[in-house]
Formats: structure tokens, sequence, C-alpha cells
């Protein structure tokens, strides 16, 4: 396997206006990223285009070819991944292995997702994102994400006899890091009272519990160090990807055994460290999908951070926080730079990226030198898993 670098990074903010066509967003992020690349766009091998709800909510499917035209890049090979809520993680790894494997020398990425427009309406952006979960048996039943997630938090709340105010800490933590992150969506500070007094979504999941529906890019361009070097960016060599890995559980919830331990959440951890050669004490920050508080908590104990029962601790402790010793969401994450779903896994490496080369500004860790990144699809039935590493 050949050492794969992240050579170029580009976003947009993230916006809940609907005025810029997706296509136009998708090559916004990619020109910002190949300029960040210094390199020669017309030599990319590939491009993988992350999306969930174009076919639905912009009436427009292939967009790997729509995306390609719109960034110049017409005659690439050019495809679109999905997988819910995980496909920019998706798609990623798809770029990742085809560096690794010696198959091309440079290829880019882009997450697209354009959610709210003139043209769609509340109840068509709930259908659309319904479809990450089982439709047989629970979206065509009239369950929504809000309501599954509801769930999953009042089960936790009930079997660990934790309060809802426990999950405080996630969400202020997340509001916190986006005041300083320019792309973010909310430049919003959340103190305990107003997540506490927020109004009630669906019990037990108040309004600062759940990220919002937004629009978004964001591009990647991955190439191996052969080709860096021959066309004389060593500069762009800073950060490489360690560890890739992706898996999956039952869609449904009434179809797993447990509904608090997230099966396909710890199984690609476990591959990820494996295939990375490293530990959980290793991680330097770990950028999660906390597209829900419960999701955050689940996900931290999935991974070993974290026993059954305990995740709420790491934010009452602190150590979720910047200045913590495991901080996520440190660009504001998904609750507060914004959700839009088929982009948000490579918004989560740009801004790793940005933390391991020391260009996060204001967000800046304190000297980070390896990360996880795990991206979710649906209740967490995907998931894919990154490890990046800072090179000396």
């Amino acid at each position: 396997m050949k050492d794969v670098f992240i050579a170029g990074v580009g976003q947009t903010r993230i916006v809940q206006n609907g005025d810029v066509r997706g296509r136009y967003m998708a090559a916004e992020a990619l020109t910002k990223a190949f300029d960040d690349s210094n390199l020669n766009k017309d030599e990319v091998n590939a491009l993988y285009v992350a999306n969930m709800s174009s076919g639905v909510l912009g009436n427009q499917q292939q967009l790997g070819a729509v995306v390609a035209e719109a960034a110049g890049l017409s005659g690439k090979e050019a495809v679109v991944v999905e997988a819910a809520c995980a496909s920019g993680a998706a798609a990623v790894r798809q770029a990742y292995l085809m560096v690794a494997g010696g198959i091309h020398d440079m290829v880019a990425v882009c997450g697209i997702e354009r959610m709210t427009h003139p043209s769609v309406n509340k109840d068509d952006i709930t259908k659309a994102l319904a479809m990450a979960a089982d439709w047989e048996l629970e979206a065509s039943k009239g369950e929504t994400f809000i309501s599954l997630n509801a769930r999953l938090m009042r089960e936790y709340m009930a079997a660990y006899k934790i309060k809802h105010e426990a999950f405080a800490p996630f969400s202020i933590n997340a509001h916190t890091n986006a005041l300083d992150n320019p792309n973010a969506l909310f430049h919003k500070q959340v103190d305990f009272e107003t997540y506490t007094n927020a109004r009630m979504i669906v019990d037990p999941l108040k309004l600062f519990d759940i990220s919002p529906v937004c629009n978004g890019a964001a591009a990647l361009i991955f190439a191996n160090e052969k080709y860096l070097l021959a066309n004389g960016t060593s500069r762009a060599m800073d950060v490489r990807v360690v560890g890739s890995s992706m898996a999956t559980t039952q869609v449904a919830l009434e179809k797993r055994k447990s509904l608090l331990h997230l099966d396909a959440a710890e199984s690609a951890t476990r591959q990820v460290l494996a295939n990375a050669g490293v530990a959980l004490d290793d991680i330097d920050f770990f950028e999660l999908h906390d597209a829900y508080t419960i999701m955050s908590v689940l996900s931290l104990e999935a991974a070993g951070f974290a026993k059954p029962g305990e995740g709420t601790r790491l934010g009452a402790e602190g150590r979720i926080f910047r200045n913590g010793d495991l901080p996520i969401a440190t660009m504001g994450g998904l609750k507060a730079r914004g959700h839009p779903v088929g982009a948000t896994g490579v918004y989560q490496i740009v801004e790793t990226y940005l933390q391991l080369s020391g260009q996060a500004g204001a967000c800046q860790l304190n000297e980070p030198e390896m990360a996880m990144v795990q991206n979710i699809g649906g209740a967490a039935s995907t998931v894919v898993n990154h490890i990046l590493q800072r090179v000396r």
C-alpha cells in the first residue's frame, strides 16, 4: 500500500438559503482545493462525489458527471458515492483506496448537499432524510431520524438513570467552538440555561440536541508521495491518511440486539486502529458524528473512550473541550458547523487536516499529531472511520 497524503482542501461556508445550485457549490469547493494543492487539475485521475438527496430534493442524479462539468473536469472518471449521512467519508474511503492501491496518483473528493431551497418544503426534507432509515419497518410507519434518536436517548436515560441536562456539555462545546469557525452555520453561544430551557422537539430531544438542515460543499485532493515529489509540492505532505475502515449493522433499530451499543461504530473503530497500527491512547482528538447529542455519547462509548453509561462524564469533566484530553467537534461539529448530510464526512476530514497542519486559526488545538474521524450513516447503521497523522 502506498502512503496517501492530503494535498489540498476547500470548503464553502455552510448556509440555510438555497440561492446557489449544488453543482456550483461543489465547483467552488473543488476550485479552492486545487488552488490549495498547487497541483494541475487536468492531471487528476478521478472525482468521487458524495451526496445523499439530490435525486429526491434536486431532481438530479448522475452528479459525478454534472459536478465534473461544473468544475472543469469533464472527461475524467467521476462517480457518486451514497451511504446516507456517511456518504462523505465513504467517498473519502474510495479515494484513499484508489491511491493507496496504486490505481491512481491523484484523485479528488467532493461532498455536496443542497437541502433547503425554494422548490422543497419541510416535509420533503423530512422524507428524504427518513430514506436512510429502514423504509419498510420504520420510515413508512412515520418514524423520522428525530423520533429514532429520541428513542435512543429515552432508552439511555432510563437504562443509566441519566438526566437530560447531562448532555448539555456536548451542545455547549460545539457552539463555543463554532464561534471561531468562519465557515460554520451558527455563531451563537449556548450556555447551560439556554440548552435546558430550549423547546422540546420530540421528548426528550430538545432544540439544541439536534443538528440543523443546511447546504454546503467541501473538497479534498489526495495524492501519493511519488506524484507530489515529482510535482514539487512536498509542502503538501504535511498530513497523511494512515487508516480507513467501514462497517455496517442492521438499519432498523428493532432488529438490533442492543439499542445502546453501536456495533458498527465499535467494529469500524477496532478495524481502523488495527489498520493504522495505533491505539486509542495515541488519538489526540476525535471528530465524531454529533448529529444528535445522544449519538456523541454512544459513539464515545462504542469507540472505547468511555464505558457503557459513562459517556456523559467526558462532557461533565470537560475532557471533550478544546483544552481537554479528548477534544471533539473542534470547529463546531455537525451541531453548530452544520450537517449538510452528504458533505459532512468531507467537512470533517477538511477540518481535521487543518488542525493537524496548524491551519485551524482560532480553533487551533495545541500541536495535535493524530486524529480519528468518524462519519455515521443512519442511526449508526453505516460507520466509516479514518485516522489522520501529522507528518513531521
